[in-house]
């Protein structure tokens, strides 16, 4: 009985501490969300080489041998991390959950880990340019590891997407349109600015990074609720009890992707070989509707690859909509091929280009539904044409009962908007004729935006006022310059 109450003591002792608790098997991370994600680049086949043969250095900074499996005592995990923390603005604290995932990224799932890091030189340049752009720490960049494990078409058993994990209305929130042919949440670009947005409002509301990370994942509301609970704590460690069991392995799994990413040839992990990396991508503007296969057939891209440098293109199918831009990512060498032979892939195969109308009938109007007593999910979804299934990800819902006076967003196709843009294409689309027809159709001369530069620097290099470059391209308030697309800046 004696030894029972001083059990009890120890582990009570430790609770009111906020410490973690002293052990975490490999088996309470199995059905961790973390480790699941990280398990879906099994299937990804975005590597040379099929699976990714990993690219082992000819003079490695250890010696170790290929197949050696590197394991440390934890005093090493705890100095490294010290090393880390010291110079992040994030509390990268060494602890026994934090040692958990460490293993599970360093030994249980290194081979996952390797096809990681050669992602990671495709987006990881992406995402600093705009964490930097935003003021933003750059471990932040990590945090998509944790999120999707870099896998631009991940989705969560919430209905979570891309690379930063953006439910649909929070997704909405922050601009990320989704519609039947574009999900803007798998646009890597897009999908940062909004992620980068979203950080900056979390640490306008919490002012501490750790909470940020929390928030970040299971929701303001969710922090808050925790922050109560706990008697009015602030920190992450001292709610960590009060939130749900996905946020409370959410940090630490954050600490240990930091330790890792910073540590790899200490545990004999290199990167596998990429399709493509940051450097050898380039972006063109799409100016009518297309098809994978219209580019994969005029450019000899294999379809698999266009799906990969462009995965918020649902259909394979890039749709163009009135006073909107439509972006096509391709390997660097044949973006010039494009815009050389845009006419020729505009007009080729025509039977695989979209109709406008079937585009244009996502045009969506949002309802605020408040539940009344007796109402049930699917009464709701026959009541506005959706089905559960919608309501639950709109509304980032799990159970199946919604408790009356709860408030819902539904997305409503509205057909007289659809209908009247869907005329404004087709009249626009009769005044496009193809080569044959129109021999003296303007040809433009186009320049490729740098980092650094402005409208006004590109109008004035060619001549031009900033007025007259927006309008030869179209672009709206809120036209932002991403270095690599290309701009009209005259005709030839």
């Amino acid at each position: 009985m004696k030894r029972w109450i001083i059990l009890f003591l120890m582990l009570s002792a430790g609770s009111l501490l906020g410490q973690a608790p002293a052990t975490t098997s490999a088996d309470q991370l199995q059905d961790d969300p973390i480790a699941l994600v990280l398990d879906s680049l099994y299937k990804l086949d975005l590597f040379e080489k099929g699976y990714g043969k990993v690219v082992y250095p000819k003079n490695p900074k250890y010696q170790f041998s290929k197949d050696s499996i590197p394991r440390y005592d934890e005093s090493i995990y705890a100095s490294r991390l010290e090393k880390i923390d010291a110079a992040s603005p994030f509390d990268l604290q060494y602890n026994s959950i934090v040692k958990g995932y460490i293993e599970m990224y360093t030994i249980r799932k290194r081979e996952l880990v390797s096809r990681m890091m050669a992602l990671s030189q495709l987006y990881f340049p992406m995402f600093e340019e705009q964490l930097d752009k935003y003021n933003l720490p750059l471990e932040l960049k990590y945090l998509a590891i944790c999120e999707s494990a870099l896998n631009p078409m991940a989705k969560s058993r919430a209905g979570a997407m891309g690379l930063w994990q953006f439910m649909y209305p929070t997704g909405k929130i922050y601009g990320l349109k989704v519609s039947s042919y574009v999900d803007e949440r798998c646009d890597p670009y897009k999908s940062t600015i909004a992620a980068c947005e979203y950080f900056k409002y979390l640490y306008r509301l919490f002012g501490d990074w750790q909470m940020v990370l929390a928030a970040y994942n299971g929701g303001p509301g969710t922090v808050n609720r925790a922050i109560r609970r706990s008697g009015g704590k602030k920190t992450y460690w001292e709610i960590r009890p009060f939130l749900p069991k996905e946020t409370q392995g959410y940090v630490p799994a954050f600490i240990a992707v930091n330790y890792v990413m910073s540590y790899t040839s200490e545990h004999n992990m290199y990167s596998a070989i990429p399709k493509k990396t940051f450097l050898t991508v380039d972006t063109v503007n799409v100016k009518h509707q297309i098809s994978f296969s219209q580019i994969s057939s005029v450019l000899d891209i294999p379809v698999e690859d266009l799906r990969y440098m462009n995965p918020s293109y649902k259909k394979n199918v890039i749709p163009v909509l009135p006073e909107e831009q439509s972006y096509l990512t391709l390997p660097a060498g044949k973006a010039g091929a494009f815009i050389t032979n845009e006419s020729k892939i505009y007009n080729y195969y025509k039977k695989d280009t979209i109709n406008s109308r079937d585009v244009l009938a996502s045009q969506e109007v949002i309802k605020i539904h408040t539940v009344r007593s007796g109402e049930h999910l699917s009464t709701i979804a026959k009541r506005y044409g959706c089905t559960v299934a919608d309501i639950k990800q709109w509304n980032g819902i799990k159970s199946s009962t919604v408790k009356p006076g709860r408030k819902l967003t539904i997305y409503l196709y509205d057909k007289k908007i659809a209908e009247k843009k869907a005329a404004a294409v087709d009249a626009a689309s009769t005044m496009v004729s193809s080569p044959k027809e129109n021999s003296g159709a303007a040809k433009y001369k186009y320049y490729t935006i740098k980092k650094g530069d402005s409208l006004y620097k590109i109008a004035k290099a060619n001549n031009m006022t900033t007025d007259e470059l927006k309008k030869m391209n179209g672009l709206g308030a809120k036209f932002t310059l991403i270095p690599g697309k290309k701009l009209k800046v005259g005709v030839l």
